[in-house]
C-alpha cells in the first residue's frame, strides 16, 4: 500500500480545520453579568460585543487583557523592483531600525495604550521572488517555515496580539492574493498603497495581473501563499493559526494583514472567529475584502500606514471593553433600580 504524500502545510491545515475551543460556560457567564451591570442593556454597544467575544475566545469570565502585544513582521518583496511603490525597498530596513529605536508611529501608539511591541526582521535584505514572474517562495517547505515563524507572535504569555507588517510592495502582494481568492478584475483590488498614481499605479496593476494569470486555477490558499504571497503575509498567517490553537484573541490591522486572515478563512471560515478586524483602511479594496470575510471593522479613520497602527488603536478599545465589563458594578451592587 502506498501512503499518501504529505505536505509541509499539513500541520497548518490541521490547526485550521480542528474544532475550536468550547468556551460556552465563559460566554454564558459573561452574558449574565453583562445583563446585570448598572446600565441600560446594550448601551455600551460594540464594547459589550467585544467583551462577549473575548470570553468566547479565551474561556475567561470576566475576560481580561493584561499582556497585549503588537507584532510587526518586516519583509522585502521582489515585485517592488518593478516600481510599484512610491518608496524604494531600502525603506524596509530603515523602518525596522525606527521600530527598534522607538521612533515610528506604532511605537507612539503602543506607548499611549500600554501595549507591548515586537518587530521581526524576516530577512529584509533578501527579497522574495518577483511574483509577476516566479513563485514568491521556492517551495512549500520554505513557505511553511516562514509560517512557523509566526508562532513567535504569541510567545511569552501574550493574551491579545495585534498583527502588523512593513514591506515595500506588500499591498501589491495582498491585492494579488485577494484577486486570486475572490476573483474579479485584478485592477479592482489594486489601490494607491504608499501613494502611487499614474505610471506607477499602472505598473502595480500590471504586476498583479501577471501574478494572478500565472497562478490561474489554483484554489488552495496555502499554495497561493507560497506562489504569490511573501514572508510578512506568511508569518501573519501562521500567527493567526497559532493564536487560535492557544485561545489568544487576534486583532488584524489593515489591507495586508487582512490578506493573511483571508487565507486562513479560506482554509476554514471558523478559523478566524478569534479575529477582530481593527479598521477599514483607506486602501479602496479593503472594504471589499472585509465584506468577503463577513467582517465589520471596529474603526474607520482613513488610515493606510500599516505597521499595526490600526491594531494598536483597536486593542486600546478592546482593553476598555474588558475593563468596563469586569470593573462596573451590577445594579444590585450599586444600589441602582432596574427597569421599571
Amino acid at each position: 500500500m502506498v501512503e499518501a504524500a504529505t505536505s509541509p502545510f499539513d500541520d497548518f491545515r490541521t490547526l485550521a480545520l480542528a474544532p475550536g475551543p468550547d468556551h460556552a460556560a465563559a460566554a454564558t457567564a459573561t452574558a449574565a453579568r453583562e445583563a446585570a451591570l448598572a446600565k441600560p442593556p446594550g448601551s455600551l454597544g460594540r464594547l459589550e460585543a467585544i467583551a462577549a467575544w473575548l470570553a468566547a475566545v479565551t474561556g475567561r469570565a470576566p475576560p481580561t487583557v493584561e499582556r497585549p502585544r503588537v507584532v510587526v513582521f518586516a519583509a522585502s518583496h521582489g515585485v517592488a523592483a518593478r516600481g510599484v511603490s512610491a518608496y524604494p525597498p531600502s525603506v524596509n530596513a530603515q523602518m525596522l531600525a525606527a521600530f527598534r529605536d522607538g521612533r515610528a508611529a506604532i511605537n507612539q501608539l503602543c506607548g499611549a495604550y500600554g501595549i507591548g511591541l515586537v518587530a521581526f526582521d524576516l530577512a529584509v535584505d533578501v527579497p522574495s521572488a518577483d511574483i509577476a514572474e516566479a513563485d514568491a517562495f521556492g517551495s512549500e517547505r520554505e513557505a511553511a517555515a516562514t509560517m512557523a515563524f509566526g508562532l513567535e507572535a504569541i510567545a511569552g504569555g501574550v493574551d491579545c496580539v495585534g498583527l502588523g507588517e512593513m514591506g515595500i510592495g506588500n499591498t501589491t502582494v495582498a491585492a494579488a492574493l485577494f484577486a486570486a481568492l475572490y476573483g474579479g478584475a485584478p485592477a479592482d483590488w489594486v489601490g494607491a498603497g504608499t501613494g502611487v498614481e499614474g505610471a506607477a499605479l499602472a505598473r502595480k496593476v500590471a504586476a498583479v495581473e501577471a501574478a494572478v494569470a500565472r497562478v490561474k486555477g489554483e484554489r488552495d490558499p496555502l499554495v497561493l501563499l507560497q506562489r504569490i504571497g511573501g514572508r510578512d503575509v506568511a508569518a501573519m498567517t501562521g500567527a493567526i493559526l497559532a493564536a487560535r490553537s492557544q485561545n489568544v484573541p487576534v486583532v488584524v490591522d489593515g489591507f495586508v494583514a487582512t490578506a493573511a486572515a483571508a487565507l486562513v478563512h479560506a482554509l476554514s471560515p471558523h478559523a478566524t472567529r478569534h479575529c477582530l478586524f481593527a479598521h477599514r483602511s483607506a486602501e479602496a479594496a479593503h472594504a471589499r475584502a472585509l465584506e468577503a470575510l463577513g467582517a465589520v471593522p471596529l474603526l474607520d479613520l482613513t488610515m493606510r500606514l500599516g505597521e499595526g497602527t490600526g491594531a494598536a488603536l483597536a486593542i486600546g478599545i478592546v482593553r476598555a471593553a474588558a475593563a468596563c465589563h469586569a470593573g462596573m458594578a451590577t445594579l444590585a451592587e450599586a444600589g441602582v433600580d432596574g427597569p421599571a
